[in-house]
């Protein structure tokens, strides 16, 4: 009976130093974590914040935004709106992205009909709430609306166009020439208008041949 008493006992403290062991080991395991490269314990927060970064995607490139249109990018274009034969009462300006990057444009163009005393005024409520985007080849339309039944008629024989200078952030631009609509001449008169720049021809023109 002793004997078997002292196997018993023998035979159940390996079991429990190996049991002790293991539960320091856990324990320690859990306080200190990874060890830092300075010999310490890295904190939980610090891994966290690491994993959440390294997770974070770059940002795009194009966050900075689409820059605005230039003189440079566009070429302009002016044509008659109307039935053959008729007076060039209503004329379409097209201007067209030839570059080969995106560009916004908005506002309206500065369009001076040969003498006047300045750019046609904008006809109100014509102008995009936004800027909006030109892609290379894309086009912008704005209506002119020569002669608008006042008096002090005038004969216009050229055409210029500039891009103003948007938000004041920069000086305006020279202007350019454009071709004249129509052989010859047209008249014009005090009651001239133009619309601001619309991504579509009809838009633009819908304004112009309504007044």
């Amino acid at each position: 009976m002793r004997t078997a008493a002292r196997r018993a006992r023998s035979t159940w403290k390996p079991y429990a130093v190996g049991a002790a062991v293991a539960a320091a080991l856990v324990a320690t395991t859990a306080c200190g974590g990874a060890d830092s490269d300075e010999g310490g314990p890295v904190p939980p927060s610090a891994s966290a914040s690491q994993s959440r970064s390294q997770a974070t995607p770059p940002a795009p490139d194009d966050a900075v935004g689409t820059d605005l249109c230039a003189m440079k990018d566009l070429t302009f274009a002016a044509s008659k709106y109307g039935e053959r034969g008729e007076p060039a009462r209503h004329i379409m300006v097209v201007a067209t992205n030839e570059s080969d990057k995106e560009c916004e444009i908005q506002n309206a163009p500065e369009i001076m009909l040969g003498d006047a005393q300045g750019p046609a005024p904008v006809m109100e409520g014509t102008e995009a709430d936004e800027p909006f985007t030109l892609a290379p080849g894309e086009k912008a339309y704005a209506g002119v609306l020569a002669t608008g039944g006042n008096r002090d008629t005038y004969e216009v024989t050229f055409m210029t166009l500039t891009l103003g200078s948007p938000g004041g952030e920069a000086e305006a631009e020279e202007p350019v020439e454009l071709e004249m609509p129509t052989e010859g001449s047209f008249q014009a008169d005090d009651g001239q208008r133009v619309t601001g720049w619309q991504p579509t021809e009809g838009l633009a023109m819908r304004p112009v041949t309504q007044s």
